[in-house]
């Protein structure tokens, strides 16, 4: 192992340190420019869900990721609710939303605009998540129930399913960090927003 000289060590402590909040916001995009500010060919789904925290998870991940649009489905609790606005964290305010009791509309209206339709669910056809490529875009990535998945409705509508490899005994994550690992890599394929 290579030992650092001490000159070396302070240097290398003394570059390097932890943002202060006023740093952090001033390179935050400001609630009164986010509406008009570039965002990602990305839409999401997340059908059935049923923890209130899971949804302001799935809201937050959604904000910072900057999607086009988020859209909430069957059961899954919608805003304004005190428990997903406490994991939120105001993202509710800055990511366009829309709630169907039924998700086929939903679905109806995803395709209609031309969006492929993605289920991240273990399906016979699933490939990894991070074999996407940007031809792959726009995608409305759909996120299902914390025990039962994506409905077969839906994937039955669906127009490619993707799957996040497990190596452990546990076969699946808990699905607001499912969608976030998913989220960011399609971030990371496409590269910049679009203006």
């Amino acid at each position: 192992m290579r030992r650092l000289s001490p000159e070396t060590f302070i240097s290398y402590v003394v570059c390097m340190k932890k943002l202060t909040h006023a740093e952090i916001a001033a390179n935050r995009t400001s609630l009164d420019t986010i509406g008009s500010a570039p965002r990602f060919p990305i839409y999401a789904m997340a059908d059935n869900i049923r923890s209130l925290y899971n949804v302001g998870s799935i809201f937050r991940s959604s904000d910072g990721a900057m999607i086009e649009k988020l859209y909430l489905t069957g059961y899954t609790p919608h805003p304004p609710r005190k428990e997903i606005d406490k994991t939120a964290l105001g993202a509710t305010k800055t990511v366009a939303w829309e709630y169907h009791k039924d998700p086929m509309d939903a679905v109806t209206q995803i395709k209609a605009q031309g969006i492929k339709l993605c289920v991240l669910e273990l399906t016979t056809k699933s490939r990894p998540y991070y074999e996407l490529t940007p031809a792959d875009f726009p995608l409305c990535v759909v996120v299902g129930n914390e025990i039962t998945g994506v409905s077969k409705e839906i994937i039955d509508a669906a127009d490619m399913a993707i799957d996040i490899p497990m190596f452990g005994h546990k076969q699946s994550l808990n699905v607001a960090v499912a969608y976030g690992i998913v989220l960011y890599d399609f971030v990371r394929v496409l590269g910049k927003p679009r203006v």
